[in-house]
């Protein structure tokens, strides 16, 4: 596979909203710093280095990026750096940014915002990225009580203008109905991947069903979470990945990429060699005996519940 000649094109698109995006984008969480996302003595990565990945995952096709304002280390800010790189932006490009969560100058977790701060944290993904408008707002939560409250204040934002589509991040399904009660829904944002729960599955093919794009977090990382891509492969990963002469974290994103025309990728590197690897996985094409070898169905009892960031 010559990933050098693939775009993010042989993916194939989805629609998120009245808005058309190839399956893999890029997630934009690693690229402000090196190693593991959020940590204390993170090394800010270089800004023209960061720079040339966007602009780089561009020009292979990458039309759908995911970021937040709390993705940043010590110099850097992921929302900022896509402004550098991108604006001004291209007709085609959609970011999705998250709101919920936040992080003080220090980088020390704040309590999630409530419906009356949400209003702040979307004025400030505006500000760091330049637009007088969000494509795709997410609501990321961490539990189960209603969000009612939340989504409604997003809601109200939608209206205004200041945003143009709704999404969840880190949800159950309750939350998915309590949502579409109060506005439209263009995608859900959870973690999954191979080893994932019989729920979780569940919870994805619904949202094919009901033509709801779901995108798949640490998808790639594993049990890496925030530190990145995971070494912990079963054999069937490693012999599957031999056998197509790509690696084990390719084979992960394309076994993802085949769960449903709906589910979008988001893998993300401060790499050029890796962006490039994780594009040509759109090309990618597994048979139905590496599908179910690499995962079996899924035994009860497993985790159900969402991961918090």
């Amino acid at each position: 596979m010559t990933s050098q000649t693939i775009t993010a094109a042989a993916s194939g698109t989805w629609k998120l909203g009245d808005l058309t995006v190839n399956r893999l984008g890029f997630g934009a969480m690693r690229l402000p710093q090196h190693g593991e996302a959020f940590a204390d003595d993170a090394v800010p990565r270089d800004r023209d280095q960061a720079v040339r990945v966007l602009r780089r995952a561009a020009e292979l096709g990458v039309n759908h990026i995911d970021t937040a304002a709390f993705y940043f280390s010590s110099l850097r800010s992921a929302n900022e750096l896509i402004n550098q790189a991108l604006a001004p932006y291209p007709d085609d490009l959609v970011i999705t940014t998250k709101v919920g969560p936040g992080r003080d100058p220090s980088g020390q977790w704040l309590p999630h915002a409530t419906p009356e701060q949400l209003r702040g944290q979307v004025e400030e993904n505006l500000r760091q990225l330049g637009r007088d408008h969000l494509d795709v707002v997410n609501l990321r939560i961490v539990g189960t009580d209603s969000i009612a409250e939340r989504f409604g204040a997003l809601a109200e934002l939608r209206k205004a203008g200041l945003i143009r589509h709704l999404g969840l991040s880190n949800v159950h399904l309750h939350h998915l109905t309590e949502a579409q009660a109060i506005a439209p829904v263009v995608c859900v944002q959870n973690m999954y991947g191979i080893g994932s729960s019989r729920e979780q599955k569940e919870f994805l093919d619904l949202c094919g069903e009901q033509r709801i794009a779901f995108v798949p977090f640490y998808s790639i990382a594993g049990t890496g979470r925030t530190a990145g891509a995971s070494t912990d492969h079963n054999p069937e990963v490693h012999t599957i990945a031999r056998a197509h002469g790509v690696s084990a974290a390719q084979i992960r994103l394309a076994w993802t990429l085949h769960q449903g025309a709906h589910v979008l990728a988001i893998p993300g590197t401060g790499d050029l060699d890796h962006l490039a690897q994780n594009v040509a996985v759109g090309f990618l094409r597994l048979s139905e005996e590496e599908l179910t070898a690499l995962a079996p169905p899924p035994r009860d009892g497993m985790s159900k519940t969402p991961m918090a960031l």
